[in-house]
């Protein structure tokens, strides 16, 4: 979904958009399963047990400016009904230039890549990040906890790995 408070030349969100590589959602399919949304105040994070989800409903991505999250938030129509459908991110750094080496920062490009690359497409997840900056680092200076989230087969032991990782 595009929220659009961004600004447009470093909009990850926009640029995917106009290259194709994504598709824009402003609401959830009528009558079909809904998509996973990642959301950084879930309190399950993406684990492989989403992966048939995933495949056959999607994930989105809400693209908004990390100042205003809350807000875009509140005005995400994929909001109802809470719960089930919504997953954070497990624990990553930023590679994009805004917010290098910082927890959980990531650009839309870099969320949605790490959502491809913890459910088994990490062919995809380079074609997203290839062009972007930061994009190819992303994954290299996240290689060891993708690694390692990939290999947990439920939220609860993707939560235990991030314990591990970050203690």
């Amino acid at each position: 979904m595009l929220v659009g408070d961004d600004h447009p030349r470093a909009c990850t969100g926009r640029r995917l958009l106009r290259a194709g590589l994504v598709r824009e959602v402003r609401a959830p399919p009528n009558g079909r399963e809904r998509p996973l949304v990642l959301d950084p105040y879930a309190a399950r994070p993406l684990s492989g047990a989403d992966r048939p989800r995933a495949e056959s409903a999607g994930v989105v991505a809400v693209d908004c400016s990390w100042n205003r999250l809350s807000a875009a938030s509140s005005r995400d129509p994929f909001a109802a009904p809470p719960g089930p459908g919504r997953r954070r991110l497990p624990m990553l750094l930023a590679a994009n230039p805004q917010h290098f080496g910082r927890l959980g920062e990531l650009n839309t490009v870099e969320a949605l890549a790490a959502s491809l690359a913890l459910l088994g497409r990490e062919p995809e997840a380079r074609r997203l990040l290839a062009g972007f900056a930061g994009g190819p680092e992303f994954l290299k200076l996240n290689r060891a906890r993708l690694a390692r989230y990939r290999a947990a087969t439920s939220s609860d032991e993707v939560l235990q790995a991030e314990r591990e990782l970050f203690g």
